[in-house]
């Protein structure tokens, strides 16, 4: 098979290669393009992943689309719990100032002052022993769902792959600085799956995943250290 025929074949797994890439480049400049980016991938994945049943995998890719969505509302909106209206009358003074006021350069577009915005913290302990707690049933729930109504070839490892990502996605969401911990042990065991199921452009976008996993702990963990001044 000539090079070009390879691409012919592969065009929309490449395409989805390349989108993730692009993706994991703007997680790790916080830039909040990465959620509309994500949402691409993700449409994307859905199909590669149904053709290489990896089902899990393909269902992880909705639950993407849909934290997508609610990443991008808290990276703007920046409040982990409810907001005062005092808070939502100093947000509409200065939504309306931005109106008149051209945002600076750098910034993703909303008027609002960077303090106003959801900024990188470290996870705290019951929010971990929660979230391990729900690892815990997803990857037993999905386990035993792929294993017996499925056809799936890797049931374990897509189970944990996935149940893993659900976590990992949520913490980056709210921007908590521990999710590139996850994100190195689901690239690297994900490069690995994928390349036994025959998907190589997606096993380049892993290992490149993986890669970028440690740049984005350095350059989030500049962000921490910024908020604590």
């Amino acid at each position: 098979m000539s090079i070009s025929d390879w691409i012919a074949n592969n065009y929309i797994e490449i395409f989805g290669t390349v989108t993730g890439i692009l993706y994991v480049i703007l997680e790790i400049r916080q830039n909040i393009w990465l959620w509309p980016v994500g949402i691409i991938t993700s449409g994307v994945y859905i199909w590669v992943f149904f053709t290489g049943k990896l089902y899990a995998d393909m269902s992880l890719q909705g639950y993407y689309l849909v934290i997508s969505v609610l990443g991008w509302y808290w990276w703007i909106h920046k409040k982990r719990g409810r907001v005062g209206e005092g808070a939502r009358a100093r947000a509409r003074g200065r939504e309306e100032e931005s109106e008149r006021i051209p945002p600076q350069s750098g910034r993703s577009g909303v008027g609002y002052e960077e303090a106003e915005k959801l900024k990188v913290s470290h996870l705290k302990f019951g929010t971990g022993m929660i979230l391990a707690i729900v690892f815990a049933f997803l990857y037993a729930l999905l386990w035993i769902i792929l294993d017996r109504l499925t056809d799936s070839p890797v049931p374990v490892w897509d189970s944990f792959i996935t149940s893993l990502s659900i976590i990992a996605t949520w913490m980056l969401a709210r921007k908590i600085y521990e999710h590139w911990f996850l994100w190195i042990v689901v690239n690297f065991a994900a490069a690995t799956l994928f390349f036994t199921r025959g998907l190589y452009p997606t096993v380049i976008l892993y290992v490149v995943y993986c890669a970028m996993s440690f740049v984005g702990l350095m350059e989030w963990k500049k962000s921490l250290t910024q908020n604590k001044t």
